[in-house]
């Protein structure tokens, strides 16, 4: 078994890098535990104040769960993955998603290199890096489409929380990475390197 941890910046290309893998190792059993899964349920605060909170922040991410689930896989066991909804900012309480042991585990989030107990249970350490504007032109375009948030909503969130996360945890997390991808998820060089050192730990298992 290979757990990958694919982090980098909100809008860097991550979900485009975790694509390809995914894509060019599909005669292989692959399973992406997306961090944004793991955020802490919030149903307990007014609906006001769960559409303020600081998602970009590691206290947001019930780590010690996530954790936990990655151990039980790398154990053999299956998980029952959280379902987390962007619009009301909870947890479901009814529904999980049911995830077995693979080949291949992809961990995906902006912070997941921030907890010194989950970099433990990678193999492979990525970091997607992009250009502020090009990060913010995907985080318009995303939020206000799949999120629902307006645009001038989307900037103020941006200057209040999103860019000052960044420069405080997720870019200073880069410096754990075995391999950085410049240019987002169109760098196509830098993911057939991944692809071969990916393939080549494969092998040696």
């Amino acid at each position: 078994m290979l757990v990958i941890g694919i982090a980098g910046g909100t809008g860097s290309g991550k979900t485009t890098v975790v694509r390809e893998i995914v894509n060019i190792l599909g005669d292989k059993e692959v399973v992406v535990i997306p961090q944004d899964s793991y955020y802490k349920d919030n149903s307990h605060l007014p609906l006001e104040e769960r559409l303020e909170l600081n998602f970009d922040h590691p206290d947001s991410v019930d780590f010690k769960l996530l954790v936990k689930h990655v151990k039980e896989l790398k154990a053999g066991k299956p998980i029952n993955q959280p379902i987390y909804s962007y619009l009301t900012c909870s947890r479901s309480e009814t529904e999980t998603v049911p995830v077995n042991p693979t080949q291949v585990i992809i961990i995906e989030g902006i912070l997941i290199f921030t907890c010194p107990d989950l970099r433990k249970c990678m193999d492979i350490m990525v970091f997607v890096d992009a250009d502020a504007d090009d990060r913010l032109g995907r985080v318009i375009t995303r939020d206000n489409i799949e999120r629902g948030r307006t645009i001038e909503k989307v900037l103020e969130r941006y200057d209040k929380t999103v860019k000052p996360m960044h420069l405080q945890f997720i870019e200073p997390s880069k410096r754990y990475a075995d391999i950085i991808i410049p240019q987002g998820g169109h760098n196509l060089v830098a993911i057939g390197i991944l692809l071969a050192t990916i393939e080549k730990s494969l092998h040696k298992q």
